[in-house]
């Protein structure tokens, strides 16, 4: 019986130690797939920012060159971190840069660039959040590349580092262009 005592919680300890190894496995429950890759983006006309900025809808989504959507906001810590590394993609002839602008006034949203730079060659708002639920966006900062048909091909869901801009944005991109 004396040595019952000693084993069962050992035993115990065993079981709850392979769980909770295991669970370090799998992969994030952050992180959930998109069910829109591979899909037609969500036809939408989004309006531009303010009176200086063009929105954008599925004709500039579909009109032969691939995109990259970048779904921001002021107020998110980590979009004012990938700015500097997001900000190489500006000027970039061979693929259009978007914005999405999420839950924000014009305002904010033009000293957050004032700041940080506008690499953006249209900047749509998303005042109500209506239209990231259509994107499938939970959270800000997300990334998508569309191909050249209007197909969204990748989303990237966090900040753009210069190693997820080297291993995932920039391979998703020359991807889409092959499509």
């Amino acid at each position: 019986m004396n040595r019952a005592l000693y084993i069962l919680p050992a035993l115990g300890f065993a079981v709850v130690a392979v769980f909770l190894f295991r669970s370090l496995m799998a992969p994030s429950p952050d992180i959930l797939p998109s069910a829109l890759i591979g899909k037609p983006v969500p036809h939408l006309e989004l309006p531009g920012l303010d009176a200086r900025a063009q929105g954008f809808g599925p004709r500039e989504l579909t009109s032969g060159h691939v995109t990259v959507v970048n779904v921001f906001a002021s107020w998110c810590a980590p979009c004012r971190t990938e700015a500097p590394v997001i900000a190489q993609l500006g000027g970039k002839q061979d693929f259009a840069f978007f914005g999405l602008v999420q839950k924000d006034s014009p305002a904010r949203v033009r000293a957050f660039l004032a700041e940080t730079g506008n690499p953006f060659q249209r900047i749509a708002l998303d005042a109500d959040g209506r239209a990231s639920i259509e994107w499938g966006v939970y959270g800000v900062p997300e990334t998508f590349v569309i191909d050249g048909r209007g197909t969204i091909r990748a989303r990237i869901v966090g900040e753009i580092t210069q190693e997820v801009m080297t291993g995932q944005l920039l391979p998703a991109i020359y991807a889409a262009k092959a499509e």
